[in-house]
């Protein structure tokens, strides 16, 4: 085990394992939502993710960027950035979407177990991804340079890069939307009632397929703002990366609480750290094994993770 090398790289990890955390948490945050209405997993999201982050590539090329294209001009950033993210979160919820009314929606009106909703998620799943694999060629896609990894500050001798600020920065903000938005508006009030009581909710007046098509917007949205991220982070997009990502996201999600949004954030990020760490201390090779390994270990002690609080009762 690499102390040493864990000790004198601790400040360079921690920067490191926030950044790839918050590309979690902003996917964890769909499976945590569809969870908290609909007690099932979408295991088509990492689908939908992958579906943001190919719409913000394209976007790029539109503007006639490639993978060697160097970007400087702060207002050209931010227009790259924000015309991107729009892209990308509009690309997503509709996938999203398309999912909800393609492969749940007939489902739920036919009070399908759910074990059908897992198998077409599933199903859904591969088709999504085998539809980007077949447009690439199931060739790797270079990413223009839109924001620099060049550290601009420094913090305790551990460098912090645009990239990072960028990226911990915009999911804390998504976050924060999200919260506030399920928490404080009329629409959030109506998501929370469909997720504690469906049935009461509708006699009550709550629309629940409009509600349910919001969710999928919602977590849809976050993760098309995920996918632009890990593009400017990555360098390099390939159309199965969200098999492996899609799992860390759900891990993180469970880690937190499933059904939390808060929990999400704090699984993801927790999540990141613990991989970095554990690539250090014990190899690379051993990453996955080591971040998988926590979460059954916290299970054992606590089943319903950290924060272990539904949506249905969830208050600001």
């Amino acid at each position: 085990m690499n102390f040493d090398g864990l000790f004198s790289n601790f400040g360079e990890l921690t920067t490191t394992g926030l950044t790839q955390g918050a590309i979690y948490a902003l996917v964890a945050l769909g499976y945590t939502l569809v969870y908290g209405v609909l007690r099932l997993i979408n295991f088509a999201h990492s689908e939908v993710f992958i579906a943001g982050a190919f719409a913000a590539l394209w976007t790029w090329s539109a503007f006639g960027l490639d993978q060697n294209s160097v970007i400087s001009g702060f207002g050209t950033i931010v227009l790259y950035l924000l015309v991107a993210m729009l892209v990308a979160a509009v690309a997503s919820a509709a996938t999203a979407t398309l999912v909800e009314r393609v492969a749940y929606r007939p489902l739920r009106k036919r009070n399908a177990p759910p074990l059908a909703f897992l198998i077409t998620a599933i199903g859904a799943s591969i088709v999504i991804a085998e539809a980007f694999g077949v447009y690439t060629r199931r060739l790797p896609q270079g990413v223009p340079t839109i924001v620099s990894n060049t550290p601009v500050f420094t913090i305790g001798g551990v460098g912090i890069t645009p990239v990072q600020l960028l990226t911990v920065g915009a999911a804390l903000v998504m976050m924060v939307i999200l919260d506030q938005f399920i928490n404080r508006s009329r629409l959030g009030r109506g998501i929370r009632a469909v997720a504690q009581d469906p049935n009461t909710a509708a006699l009550m007046g709550v629309n629940k397929d409009r509600v349910i098509m919001l969710v999928f917007i919602a977590g849809g949205a976050m993760a098309g703002v995920a996918g632009l991220l890990y593009n400017i982070r990555i360098g390099v997009l390939t159309y199965s990366v969200g098999f492996l990502l899609g799992l860390k996201a759900f891990t993180a999600a469970v880690l937190g609480g499933i059904g939390n949004l808060r929990g999400a954030l704090v699984g993801g990020l927790l999540l990141g750290l613990v991989e970095n760490y554990a690539a250090e201390l014990f190899g690379s090779q051993w990453k996955d094994f080591v971040a998988f390994a926590a979460l059954v270990v916290l299970l054992m002690f606590r089943p319903t993770g950290l924060l272990g609080e539904s949506l249905g009762r969830a208050r600001a």
